[in-house]
């Protein structure tokens, strides 16, 4: 009990000043019965259409769970990279679950979580591609996810001649790697992973990694009830097991350690 109430209290001291205008914050999901979540539209293996048809993955299951500590009806919004801030900011959706790295400029529009998910983003290429650094992308055409932390963290940094190629989603991101149009892929260790799992024989593996980016849950601003209720909901499955258990199916790593309190 003393390490929630100081975790709360330590949630509490990190806040700036707080307006509140609320909308959709907890007492308006719990009336409402229905807590909408956006998830991945196509990131496995945090989220995407499984061979039944439904959405599935480690950050769905995250949705699971917090709708069932609720006691209410899930609604799972799939979304783009792109769509997760603004359908946070317009109420389509009251929580983002979908790999979202927090920044001090996404911090501008919306409030984040503690972290629930273990993330990095790196470079990834053949063994036959001399990489070592980002100086060494001169010359070489990279693809990534527009709008994502890679995008934003790589294109502060990257050499004048790298040819960056944007795509709309992880998945066509992937393709464009796995079908040789782009010498270098930027993405999170998962993607890496899903092309090995996917093929054996597969050449790909870590150049450097370009940041260590754990996944935080998207709050709207205002709604300051909701963002202590799922802190308080990470530390109780942390603590429980049930993030562990959750992880290491899905990532095969552990969730981020609790802060030091």
């Amino acid at each position: 009990m003393k390490r929630l109430t100081n975790f709360i209290a330590a949630a509490v001291l990190a806040l700036p000043a707080l307006a509140t205008q609320a909308s959709a914050d907890l007492a308006d999901i719990l009336a409402a019965g229905t807590v909408k979540i956006a998830i991945p539209e196509s990131f496995a293996p945090f989220g995407a259409l499984g061979a039944s048809g439904e959405y599935e993955g480690y950050d769905v299951d995250v949705a699971k769970l917090i709708a069932a500590d609720l006691g209410v009806e899930l609604e799972l919004v799939p979304v783009t990279s792109n769509q997760r801030i603004p359908f946070l900011e317009t109420d389509r959706v009251d929580l983002v679950i979908a790999t979202m790295g927090a920044n001090p400029e996404r911090a501008k529009s919306i409030w984040f979580s503690s972290a629930y998910a273990p993330f990095f983003s790196g470079a990834f290429a053949s063994s036959g591609k001399a990489i070592e650094g980002v100086a060494d992308l001169a010359g070489m055409s990279v693809g990534l996810t527009g709008g994502t932390l890679e995008d934003l963290e790589l294109t502060k940094i990257a050499p004048e001649t790298t040819e960056i190629i944007r795509f709309g989603d992880n998945a066509a991101t992937r393709a464009a790697f796995e079908s040789g149009q782009v010498d270098v892929l930027v993405s999170g260790n998962t993607v890496a992973a899903a092309i090995s799992a996917a093929d054996a024989d597969a050449d790909i593996e870590t150049k450097f990694i370009l940041k260590e980016s754990p996944a935080f849950i998207g709050v709207k601003k205002g709604n300051l009830d909701l963002l202590f209720w799922v802190n308080t909901f990470i530390l109780h499955k942390t603590l429980g097991g049930e993030l562990d258990a959750l992880s290491n199916t899905w990532l095969g790593q552990d969730p981020p350690a609790l802060p030091n309190l």
